[in-house]
Order: C-alpha cells, then structure tokens, then sequence
C-alpha cells in the first residue's frame, strides 16, 4: 500500500451515524454522513490511509465546555430513554426539538470526539473534514437546535489549548452559528463569522452585533444565491481573512442553505459551498471542514461528498459511476420532494449553477462587515 503524503487531507467518520435517527418524523430522521461516507468511497476517493474513525468525547472533555451536570443528564436519558420534568425543563432535553433517541449521549459524543481528533491532528498543520460535526447551537448547559453538544467549540478550545492565539471561524449554515459566537464573545483570539438567513430561528445574527469587535454576521436575504454567494466570498469573507492571517481555519459547512432543503428559503447549489471550501483551505496552515444543518439526504450527501474533492483537488465527474448512482438510489424521504426525486439527485454531484442580480441589501451587507475590523492577533509561534 502507497504510504499518505505528508499532508494529504483526513476525513473523520463513523457508523455510529448508520443506525442512528433521532425519530421518524424529525427532521434529522435521514441518513447524512452515511450517505457522504458511501458516495465517497463509490467514487474511489477515499484510501485506507485518509480515514479515521471518530472516537467518542469523554465526559471529561465535554466538561472542556459544557457543565457536567448537563452531562450527566444525557447520560442519563441515552441509559433510561427518558426524561425526567426537571431534566427536561433544565436541559431542554426532550423538548424544543431536541428528542430523547437511542444515541441521544452517545451520537453527539461521537461527533464532538471527531472535531477534537481533528484538532489534535491538524496541531502541527494539515487538513480535515468532519462531515459529522457542525453542531453550532449547543450551549454549555442545554440542547439547543437539533445540537445535544457544541464540536465546534470544543474542537476551538482545543486550538486554543495548544496555545494557537488567532482562529477564524467560518458558518455558511441557513442558521446563525449562535453558540460558536456565544462562546467567544469575549476572546479575540477567535473570530466568528456567521452568513445566515435573516429572520431565521434562532431569530440572532444580526449585521450589527458584533460581539466586542471580533465577530461579524451576514444575515442574508430569502433566495440568496450563488452570484451573491461570490460577492460575500470576495467581497467579506475572503477580505476579513486576509485581513486576520489567521493560524487556523475552522468552516461549519451546513447544507440546508441550498435550494432543495425544507428548513430554508434560500437558493444556493452546492457550487457556492464548494468555492467557499475552495477559496478557503489554503489561507491557513490548519483547516477544518465540519458538517452542520441539512435535511434533504440527497442534497447534503452530494453536497458534503464534492467537500472531500474539493479538498483534495478530485475532479467532479458529469455522471456518477454505478455505485455512487446506487448509493443515492438506495435513499429514501419521506417528504413529498423525496417521492419522486429529479433525476439530478441520482446521478450527478454537481448541481446546476444558480446565480443571478447582487441585491443591493447584499452589497450592503458586505461592504459594512470589512468595516473596523481588529488588528489582526500576533501569532502565538511568533511571540517571544
């Protein structure tokens, strides 16, 4: 077997994801990194030597972040299947959307052990992408948005730990990485940078907060799409990376900003997600690729999939080749989209482009974000 090169990008998976629902009418009732896992390994992208299996997050770890009664609590309801009142009240476990399901503890537990993996991997540089993380709403003491506990977080502290002192955080998801912006409101070692439906749950991210200078949201329009992508890329996001030369990038890549997917109102293809990946991955000699939100199976695993190539410079074919085709034929959704899916869904990867006018409002929203950014932080590898 040929030996990885040096620096050849990892991706963190598990099976755990496989056979794990949080219930038949959630909407994270369908299969996601399963599918990426699958499509990828269809298409012959994925070697021995690029795959790592999430381990599990340690209580102790989580405690890194989130309060050990919290827990405790999910512990408690994987081992019980159920909630007790103050629990729930508490923890919000078992309501808001945030289900008692078989893996409730061990699943997002998974999923916080693959961002820490990736960055204890990428310490001394490198690439991975975690298409099973991307938990942005967690909150240190409750389930927040479908997210049991924050990765992106605990992946960041860990950045943090191994003494870097200047970290950009990147969210394309449909909703605002609140919990991400939260947690570092006061440390300008990270900035956050959040692009979002505006008026989205959880109804935050607004342009004008700013959390003390080292954070900045683009709160977009309905039908955002991918000419206006571009603009934001070029004109924001790419712009306030320069401008912070960062040590290290980390990207949540949520997928239910495209247009097929039932929790958004905007229009983006999975081409404005890849270019975002694209433009990002080597501004940084540590970057970091999570999943996020998505709720159409065959959008998120196209999506998440055309990821892993975009980070290893893999050409997208036009026509899938019979076993990636199978593996998208093999999917099931039970909205009335998924009854009869187009036949792009099945054989292709790519999605047809979608652009169109720059709103203004969008313009807008670009030019005051690279407004009075921070000086940039001073690396810690050059600090006496």
């Amino acid at each position: 077997m040929a030996a990885p090169p040096r620096t050849a990008p990892v991706l963190i998976g598990s099976e755990i994801y496989r056979r794990s629902s949080y219930g038949p009418k959630h909407p994270l009732a369908i299969p996601r990194v399963s599918t990426t896992l699958d499509l990828i390994r269809a298409l012959g992208w994925l070697p021995g030597w690029a795959y790592r299996d999430s381990p599990r997050a340690t209580p102790e770890e989580l405690a890194r972040f989130h309060h050990p009664a919290y827990v405790a609590a999910l512990q408690r309801a994987e081992a019980t299947q159920r909630v007790d009142a103050l629990d729930c009240e508490r923890f919000h476990i078992g309501a808001h959307g945030n289900p008692v399901y078989r893996e409730v503890f061990s699943r997002p537990a998974t999923g916080a052990g693959g961002t820490l993996l990736a960055a204890r991997l990428t310490r001394d540089g490198g690439i991975v992408h975690v298409p099973g993380g991307g938990t942005h709403h967690g909150q240190p003491d409750r389930a927040s948005g479908f997210c049991y506990l924050n990765d992106a977080v605990l992946g960041l502290l860990e950045w943090l730990d191994q003494g870097l002192g200047s970290i950009l955080y990147v969210d394309i998801d449909a909703h605002h990485g609140d919990g991400v912006e939260a947690a570092f409101r006061d440390d300008p070692r990270v900035f956050t940078l959040s692009l979002h439906e505006a008026g989205r749950w959880p109804f935050t991210g607004a342009a004008t907060e700013r959390a003390g200078g080292h954070a900045r949201n683009l709160p977009v329009p309905p039908g955002f799409h991918d000419s206006e992508m571009l603009w934001l890329l070029h004109q924001a996001i790419l712009p306030i990376a320069r401008h912070l030369r960062p040590e290290a990038i980390m990207l949540q890549c949520g997928a239910d900003a495209l247009e097929e997917d039932p929790l958004s109102r905007l229009a983006l293809s999975n081409n404005a997600h890849w270019g975002v990946v694209r433009a990002l991955r080597d501004l940084a000699s540590r970057f970091i690729v999570l999943g996020g939100g998505g709720y159409n199976p065959w959008s998120v695993g196209r999506c998440w999939a055309g990821v892993w190539a975009m980070l290893n410079d893999l050409p997208i074919p036009e026509r899938l080749p019979p076993a990636a085709e199978a593996v998208l034929r093999g999917l099931s959704w039970h909205r009335a989209a998924g009854r009869n899916p187009p036949v792009h869904w099945l054989t292709t990867l790519r999605d047809a482009p979608r652009p169109g006018v720059v709103r203004a409002e969008v313009q807008r929203l670009a030019a005051a974000a690279i407004r009075d950014l921070p000086h940039p932080a001073v690396p810690a590898a050059s600090m006496a």
